[in-house]
């Protein structure tokens, strides 16, 4: 029997800090990805479409080496913020920050994507003879009539980041306080054979996950039922 009190939250609360800090990020990168990529008609699209969603069929090991290799110290980048920064890329919590926004780049360029593509374009055409800027229309017009597209891609990303396991264990390793974040919390005890704890940790993980899940499916079936009414 284990006991729940005894249990170490803390990498459950890097696991959600790293969640919320690459959420943020990649809400205000991949926006006018998103964007620009339901808008054009560029011939380069699909090679565009097809970067941003590599992430989801590389291994997480194969795309965590090359992320390392980029952020390590003999690398340009890497040299180029501990220099001008005092930062380390590798085995850090800001190289976790990085490495995340890498891995989840798609879930939120995707849904985004989507949601912009599946606007009506002669309201989008009737901002801009209203004179709002391209800008205004995306916050004030766009934004507002894809909120469950927008819901999806925040909620899902977030849930995303959170249950990472294998680019954050080649990229931050397990420092206890900085980079040990709660999959590689169940890994290190299932490799000591402490199944009870593992069992806590990974229940802890599905529920979570599954609230996630059940969330944006009302969420986006009561906006259904909106549009409908």
């Amino acid at each position: 029997m284990v006991d729940i009190g005894s249990l170490d939250l803390l990498p459950f609360l890097l696991s959600f800090k790293l969640a919320g800090l690459t959420t943020l990020i990649l809400f205000v990168l991949a926006l006018p990805l998103a964007w620009y990529l339901s808008q054009t008609t560029s011939k380069t699209k699909p090679v565009l479409e097809a970067i941003t969603a590599l992430p989801i069929v590389l291994p997480p090991s194969v795309l965590g080496f090359y992320i390392l290799v980029v952020l390590s110290p003999n690398s340009a980048v890497g040299t180029f913020f501990e220099d001008l920064f005092g930062v380390k890329l590798v085995f850090s919590f800001t190289g976790l920050v990085v490495a995340s926004c890498f891995y989840s780049l798609p879930f939120m360029v995707q849904p985004l994507q989507s949601g912009f593509e599946s606007l009506n374009k002669h309201m989008l055409e009737a901002s801009y003879l209203a004179g709002k800027s391209r800008l205004q229309t995306i916050w004030y017009v766009a934004l507002p009539n894809i909120k469950p597209s927008l819901i999806t891609a925040l909620i899902i990303t977030f849930a995303h980041t959170v249950g990472e396991f294998g680019v954050v264990l080649m990229v931050g390793g397990s420092i206890p306080g900085e980079t040990k974040v709660a999959s590689v919390a169940i890994y290190e005890m299932v490799e000591v054979m402490e199944y009870g704890k593992a069992h806590v940790y990974s229940g802890i993980m599905v529920l979570m996950s599954f609230v996630v899940l059940l969330s944006v499916y009302i969420f986006n079936q009561k906006q259904k039922k909106i549009g409908i009414l």
